[in-house]
């Protein structure tokens, strides 16, 4: 069955109609917000520790006087980081203070940030890890990594499976050949296995910029043979039909053929595939984070926050505030396996999931 093609106009109205589509909507922007305005956002930096607060509970909010206040904690047993509030004692929360300084959207120098305390007292929203690092600072920090790798690498794995599948199905031949045995010979291979070994056999000296680029292309080596697959049957499908011969005749060279008539006719599958494959990329960085093969400290990704969460100590006193970046990975999956069944269901009707 041949794609439908892209609705030019009222795509996304028709996606923010449907309660699936505007909720999957509405939880992406707000996570792509985040971690769009982290440094603005969180109110330490990813890797600014304090030892004397280690698995600090998440700071109790208040109401003062003088506004919104944190409660202030004592650690009544640092064996098992016992906290208890100190009783009539708080700190104001102060809005647009100065702080650290940081680059806003790598580009401005800023030091403000939304919110914050007197520099001798610290606001933990989500608590703090084993050294006394912000979970919150260090998730939204963590958001910019776990997020843009699942953009960068669906657009590098769908581009290079458009290219390789639209020539192999549009020319055929042994360039057909070459290409299907090819992933069919990247297929057979054990995805996990072949990304620990691609990660292994690189050095593990590298910085946190070269681990994140090796990261997005072991990921868009792993997932552009797919997409190759079933662009190529698109489009043997699409080759044989009477506008494309069409073209042909008129003389029309394959490019021009492939850019102006097959590419329209692809976008609708395009479009869907990229929603449904981003979980992927987030799964797969996080898993490599979570092995300790990915992101390297002092950078923060989410399954690398999660890693830091396996020691016995965060079981057995129920510090689950370190397991946050798990929620953060499942809301994001399920947001786009929902706008990706949503779309599927408003460019290509025959494939509906549900009655509507």
């Amino acid at each position: 069955m041949n794609p439908a093609p892209l609705p030019r106009s009222g795509l996304w109205q028709q996606v923010l109609t449907r309660p699936q589509g505007a909720l999957a909507l509405g939880l992406l922007g707000f996570l792509y917000l985040c971690a769009l305005f982290a440094p603005f956002l969180a109110p330490y930096g990813p890797g600014d520790q304090d030892l004397q607060k280690t698995y600090h509970p998440p700071t109790g909010l208040t109401w003062t006087r003088e506004g919104l206040a944190v409660r202030l904690y004592e650690n009544a047993d640092p064996t098992q980081a016992l906290y208890r509030p100190i009783p009539g004692k708080s700190a104001a929360v102060h809005w647009l203070p100065p702080g650290y300084p940081y680059r806003l959207f790598g580009l401005f120098p800023c030091r403000r940030h939304l919110f914050g305390v007197e520099p001798r007292h610290k606001i933990y929203l989500l608590g703090s890890d084993s050294t006394g690092r912000d979970v919150f600072s260090r998730l939204l920090y963590g958001a910019q990594i776990s997020l843009s790798i699942g953009l960068i690498g669906i657009t590098i794995s769908l581009g290079v499976g458009l290219i390789a599948g639209g020539l192999a199905g549009y020319f055929g031949g042994w360039f057909d050949s070459l290409i299907m045995r090819s992933t069919e010979l990247l297929m057979a291979i054990p995805g996990l296995y072949l990304l620990l070994a691609l990660r292994g056999a690189f050095a593990s000296q590298f910085g946190s910029g070269e681990v994140y680029l090796l990261i997005v292309v072991i990921l868009s080596f792993l997932g552009w043979s797919g997409a190759a697959r079933v662009i190529r049957g698109l489009t043997l499908s699409l080759r044989a039909q009477t506008f494309v011969e069409a073209a042909i005749v008129t003389g029309l060279s394959p490019w021009r053929i492939l850019w102006r008539h097959l590419l329209p006719n692809l976008a609708s599958y395009l479009l869907v595939a990229a929603a449904l494959s981003i979980p992927g990329y987030i799964l797969g960085a996080a898993a490599l984070s979570f092995l300790g093969i990915g992101i390297q400290e002092p950078a923060a990704s989410w399954g690398l926050i999660l890693a830091q969460a396996q020691e016995m100590k965060v079981f057995m006193c129920n510090f689950w505030w370190l397991l946050t970046p798990g929620a953060a990975v499942f809301v994001t999956v399920a947001a786009f396996n929902l706008l990706g069944d949503t779309l599927r269901d408003v460019i290509d009707p025959h494939f509906r999931t549900g009655g509507r």
